[in-house]
């Protein structure tokens, strides 16, 4: 594993104490899963701690919200209430940043994504975490784009007003202070 890419003692105790936390604080999110459980695959599975810190440091507030029994890995999600304020102000993907001739932001949401060893939610995904909580009443998040919109220059980005969560398109280029990405992890 690249060093790089590996937390501290002290760093892997703080991170796994915040997602305990917030596992107990958040039950509703992950009905019928053992925090012990999750624990024992995390401290088995140490190369995805980083990444969960990135999530974290970044200010997704990963938590878990399910469990693949095909794969048998816990799924953590980016639960923030808002977009997460360190991913905002981005475009879409790296092809995006480099078609802009000036205001370039710093990076892309698949940039970021890449950086991090997370993957970008899905329209499903994003609808599914919705039915969790209410997240994104004022921020919006893009969401994994059909190759058929990206290649035409296009990208799509979620939010929830009035209740419901909305879809909608935009130049894969824009990018906004309120716009940012939210990602996942299987460990």
């Amino acid at each position: 594993m690249d060093k790089k890419k590996k937390l501290q003692p002290e760093q892997l105790e703080e991170l796994l104490s915040v997602l305990k936390e917030r596992f107990q604080k958040h039950m509703a999110r992950h009905k019928g899963i053992s925090w012990d459980n999750v624990a024992a695959k995390l401290k088995a599975r140490t190369e995805k701690l980083w990444s969960l810190n990135e999530m974290e440091r970044t200010g997704g507030e990963p938590d878990v919200v399910g469990y693949d029994k095909k794969t048998g890995e816990y799924i953590f999600y980016d639960c923030s209430a808002e977009s997460p304020k360190g991913r905002r102000s981005l475009c879409y993907d790296h092809e995006a940043l480099e078609s802009r001739k000036e205001h370039k932001p710093e990076n892309s949401a698949i940039g970021m994504c890449v950086a991090m060893d997370i993957e970008l939610l899905t329209e499903d995904e994003y609808r599914m975490l919705q039915q969790l909580g209410s997240f994104d009443q004022k921020t919006s998040s893009w969401v994994e784009t059909p190759t058929n919109i990206r290649k035409l220059g296009g990208a799509l980005f979620c939010d929830r007003r009035y209740n419901t969560v909305f879809l909608y398109h935009n130049g894969a280029e824009s990018y906004y202070a309120a716009r940012g990405f939210r990602g996942s992890l299987k460990v």
